[in-house]
Order: C-alpha cells, then structure tokens, then sequence
C-alpha cells in the first residue's frame, strides 16, 4: 500500500454517499421419484414457497439486525469538540473514559461531550494522547446516569466480507451510521502531515467500504454481534480528484491495537509497551543522482539503542530491511510497521561507498 495517497479526513471531503443493500435468496428445488401405479400429485398450495416470497424475509431479518446493532452500540457512541475540531469517540467504561483519535483531540486539554442520547455537551479532560497511533482517552468530568460502554470485540476474527457499520459524527451530523464491508486485513497506511510530508504510519489496519468523512474520525466501526472491531482513522486519498476523498477506501485502528493502547493510558497515565518495532535511527530520504529516493541516511543513532548495538552510525544509508527495499523514510516506517519488537533482522546500508550488512535485534517505539 503506498503510503502518500492516504490522510486523515478533512472537513474538505464529500457529504457522505448513500449506500444500498440489496438481499437475494435463491429456493431450491426438490425433486422426486414417482410410483407408476399412481399419477405424482401436486404439492398443497401451503407448501409452495417461491424465491419472490422468501427474498422480503431475507431483506426484513437483515434489516432487523441492523437495528438491533444500532441500538446496542449508538448509545455508546460521542462526539467530541476540541477547539476547531470535531470527531466523535467510544465510551470505553463506566467510569467515564472514551476513547477516541489523537488528531481528534490535537494540543487541546478539555473538551465538550455530546452522547447520542442528547444531553446538553458534558465536559471532559484529556488523560493522554498517543500520536504514535493515533489513540487519545479522554474522561467526562461528570458520568450521566445510563451512560453505556461499548462492547470491543477480538481483531482475530475479523474477515474481508464481513458487514460492518460506521457510527459516528461525520461534519458534524451527530448518531450517523453507514454500512459496507470488510474490504481488507493488515493494511500498512501512513497519515499525511498537515504541513505537507507524511505522518505517522500504522500497520495492521482494517479497510472498508463503509464511508468515512470528517467527524467520523474516532467513532465506531461495528460488526452485526454489536462489537466495535476498529476505531474510523483515515480515508484514502486519490490523486487523480485533485486530493480528493476516493470513495468507499477507508481505514480504522484494528480494536486489539485500540485496546492495548487505552488499557494502558487508563492504568497508568502513558504507553509503556506500543508493540510496536523500532530501529531506532533518526533519518532522512536520500536521492541518487536521477534525483530518485534511494535510501534513508542515518542523522542520529538512538544511544543504546537497536541500530548502535549493531554497529550502525550517523551517515550510513540504510537501503533494505530483510528482503525489503527501503528508499524513502516512509517505506522505512511501513517495513518497520509490520514487524514486532525482538525480531531479528537484517539491515543493508552503505558506508563510504561499500555495501554492508548487520544483524539488529530491533526494538520497541
């Protein structure tokens, strides 16, 4: 996945598309054997079902389950003020605590709360942001009563095909739900930097179908048992549109990257333990002389760290990691982004004009 047509949404992108959902159910047809001594009769008219009758059903029951879905998670479902920004976020307790995205709540400290049951906007305060993820919990100052946490759901059972709902304040139409699918597992997108460049790069996100515009950022991506499998981040950029949204491409957090991180900002105050791996360089993109990305020059060495144990230093070019081709800082960040900390791997890089090799045991973000 190409890390530059993706950024976090804007309030620039498109009124969300309306989606239908269509179900067809084909009947079988049984045949039997006839006896020859009597005529075959045919079937009572009670018996006869056609695929007509039976496709109404289908559409019905699946239109009951989303309600119920709806109505299990919606509640659990906010929206978020900070500053000039708006997003939307998941109450992740009883005691309060939502969780939501890191671009979401940006510098601010205190935000206005508005749950999907339409009580006047709550205060909340930040408990910790982490940029490195895109994950932020903030706490209500004050819990209404009935407040109703969301249920989170196992990332390992989530599958391409699978229908899901995005619940959420997309430009600021608060308690909106959209509906696709699971379209991709294991997605390694990287976030555009306002400022132009590139941002953080996350791996292992889910993509879907289901619409993701502005204020959505931080809801829920929910599966038909009424789970949330991800947190809505990113929708994907296309070139062609001018920078435009491309439709029906978006991203969210996988829910066991979501849980991981809020458990620990909630019990401590911080991330100690991201999972994710770390080479532990500073680095820029280097270009040859057709002015192509080449390679990642070292600027800095983290003291102690994996590369400095491995011999690594300041003006080496770092140019494959395992059997992957690293040529900008990005693709560095997508190679490390798939990896986990305590993995052992090689690292190809040049110094003074010699290819090298060394064997870094890498570390953790």
């Amino acid at each position: 996945m190409s890390a530059s047509p993706y950024r976090g949404p804007s309030r620039r992108s498109p009124l969300p598309a309306l989606l239908s959902v269509t179900a067809a159910l084909c009947a079988a047809v049984l045949v039997g054997g006839c006896s020859p001594a009597a005529p075959p009769q045919p079937s009572p008219p009670s018996t006869r079902v056609t695929a007509g009758a039976l496709a109404p059903k289908a559409a019905n029951e699946l239109e009951d389950d989303y309600q119920a879905v709806i109505e299990n998670v919606l509640p659990s479902v906010v929206q978020i003020e900070a500053d000039e920004r708006l997003g939307s976020g998941i109450v992740y307790d009883d005691k309060g605590h939502i969780v939501t995205n890191a671009h979401v709540v940006g510098p601010a400290r205190s935000f206005r709360v508005t749950v999907a049951t339409g009580e006047a906007p709550m205060t909340a305060r930040l408990v910790s942001s982490y940029p490195e993820q895109d994950l932020a919990v903030i706490r209500l100052e004050s819990v209404p009563e009935g407040l109703r946490a969301a249920k989170f759901g196992d990332s390992s059972t989530v599958a391409v095909g699978q229908i899901v709902l995005a619940m959420g304040s997309p430009l600021g139409l608060s308690s909106s739900v959209t509906q696709g699918i699971v379209s991709a597992v294991g997605r390694t997108v990287t976030q555009s930097d306002p400022g132009g460049g590139t941002g953080a790069t996350f791996g292992n996100m889910v993509q879907t179908s289901a619409p993701i515009n502005p204020g959505n950022s931080g809801g829920a991506l929910v599966n038909l048992d009424s789970e949330v499998i991800g947190i809505p981040t990113l929708a994907a950029v296309d070139p062609s549109l001018g920078e435009g949204a491309a439709p029906g491409i978006g991203f969210a957090i996988p829910v066991s990257m979501v849980r991981r991180i809020a458990d620990q900002i909630i019990t401590t105050g911080r991330v100690t333990d991201s999972g994710r791996a770390a080479l532990g360089i500073t680095g820029r993109t280097v270009l040859d002389d057709r002015y192509a990305p080449s390679g990642v020059a070292v600027v800095e060495v983290t003291q102690d760290g994996p590369a400095d144990r491995a011999g690594l230093r300041a003006g080496d070019i770092v140019t494959k990691l395992g059997n992957t081709a690293i040529t900008t800082i990005t693709s560095l960040a997508e190679a490390l982004a798939s990896r986990q900390p305590g993995d052992k791997v090689t690292v190809t890089y040049q110094r003074d004009g010699s290819q090298r090799t060394a064997q870094v045991t890498l570390g953790e973000i």
